[in-house]
């Protein structure tokens, strides 16, 4: 009885997979608030030129350079295990599978980019990168491929998580970065937003603005993006090629993959190389996982839209709350974002893509299931993919269906154990985020053409 898959450092991809090269469409371009698409090389101002060279190819495999391969055999490839005991209590026909990406030293799926940009970054001469962080598990990422390639770092943390993770912000700080709780008053973004709420609880668009303000301001900076573009959604994709590999290893193949959704990152590595099985007629369905308390996919709609809430970054065609939703405080800080990937998007909006979105409470009673039964204390982010699975599988001992399902661990919960506790106290609650509240945010959506 196999419980651990592992790939010999050798099968490692050399290549990054494209999924654009899949799509039944072209993606949409990105907008200026004139309406008029953005050429590639106004992104040159905050990002280096082989960043947007991906951020806008068309090609199916992007070979990853050799010191970014090398730099990811610090915990690549990942291992991918059979969940048995969690199959056993749930009396379920169906076989759970799930890649590890708390294996990494940041502890979550972050470092596959992290490590990437840092390095162009480097190859193009920048000293410093700005970013943001909700859960922080990005800020660290970023924090530790800075020392692997020189770089300072500065993180704008959302405030709510920077208050609820302290020991995110420490490992941060450990690795050399500088971490301030956003909204700042470094920023003229960050103080327009003190100003109109000074007991803000901050916001990834909020964070994001912050940091692409310093980044546009400062030659010698640029931004790092932990999830939501199309290069960061291409280097994530080591996840799911070494998945693939991993399953043929058993004779197996999934059919369905779940992996929690905030911007996209984590469903796009693990769900993507898969989609160019599905684009080429194979029987497979992606399952993204959202919380009700941010339903970007489920209550969203399909618009174009700014990335954060200052207005800084081009407009994007994306499923979206609005980029100045408030989400409330929930503790999966990682899923807290009010759009998604353009790809993930475009893909979803035509059924390609499937959605779900999971109260807070059953996310945790989840975690709380796998910690008990394989060992793991998940991420509450991951939690939500978690979850799902454990739906397919109990609803798979309903009707005897023999299913295999694949979700990604996108990082541990070892940071998050306050939340945990707050949890198993019965101090948690459930939150739908009012249909009202998104509606009082559609409303401010620019207007287009």
């Amino acid at each position: 009885m196999t419980t651990k898959i592992y790939l010999p450092e050798s099968e490692m991809p050399t290549h990054w997979y494209n999924v654009v090269a899949d799509m039944p469409k072209p993606p949409l371009p990105y907008l200026g608030p004139d309406g008029n698409p953005v050429p590639p090389e106004a992104m040159l101002a905050i990002f280096p030129e082989a960043l947007v060279m991906q951020e806008v190819s068309a090609e199916r495999w992007i070979k990853i350079p050799d010191p970014v391969r090398e730099a990811l055999t610090m915990w690549r490839p990942s291992p991918l295990f059979r969940a048995h005991r969690l199959e056993k209590l749930l009396k379920t026909p169906a076989k759970i599978y799930y890649k590890n990406e708390a294996v990494s030293p940041a502890g979550s799926h972050k470092p596959n980019t992290a490590v990437a940009q840092a390095y162009y970054n480097q190859q193009a001469g920048i000293k410093r990168l700005a970013t943001e962080t909700g859960a922080g598990q990005w800020g660290c990422s970023l924090a530790l491929a800075g020392q692997m390639f020189g770089l300072e770092v500065r993180v704008y943390m959302v405030k709510v998580s920077y208050q609820q993770k302290p020991y995110r912000r420490s490992l941060m700080q450990t690795w050399g970065a500088e971490v301030f709780a956003s909204p700042t008053d470094m920023t003229e973004s960050g103080r327009a937003i003190l100003a109109a709420h000074p007991d803000s609880q901050g916001s990834l668009g909020i964070a994001i603005s912050e940091a692409v303000e310093e980044a546009a301001s400062r030659a010698d900076t640029n931004y790092a993006l932990g999830s939501v573009l199309n290069h960061v959604m291409l280097h994530q994709t080591i996840i799911g090629q070494e998945a693939r590999k991993q399953l043929e290893i058993v004779g197996d193949y999934p059919d369905m993959i779940f992996a929690s959704c905030g911007g996209g990152s984590n469903f796009g590595g693990i769900a993507f190389p898969f989609f160019a099985d599905k684009a080429a007629g194979k029987n497979v369905r992606l399952v993204a996982v959202e919380p009700t308390s941010c339903p970007t996919l489920t209550k969203g709609i399909y618009a174009y839209d700014y990335g954060d809430t200052a207005g800084l970054t081009p407009l994007m065609k994306m499923y979206t709350l609005g980029h100045d939703f408030m989400p409330p405080g929930i503790h999966a800080g990682g899923l807290r974002y009010h759009g998604e990937s353009a790809l993930i998007s475009q893909l979803y909006n035509e059924g390609l893509l499937e959605a779900v979105a999971i109260p807070q409470l059953e996310t945790f009673a989840a975690g709380v299931m796998f910690a008990k039964t394989e060992g793991i204390v998940a991420a509450p982010e991951s939690c939500h993919a978690i979850a799902a699975t454990i739906r397919e599988a109990q609803n798979c001992a309903k009707t005897g269906e023999s299913k295999t399902l694949l979700f990604n661990l996108s990082g541990h919960g070892h940071f998050d154990m306050t939340s945990y506790e707050r949890y198993l106290r019965g101090e948690l609650t459930d939150f739908d985020y009012p249909e009202e509240a998104i509606k009082e945010s559609l409303a401010h959506l620019p207007k287009v053409g």
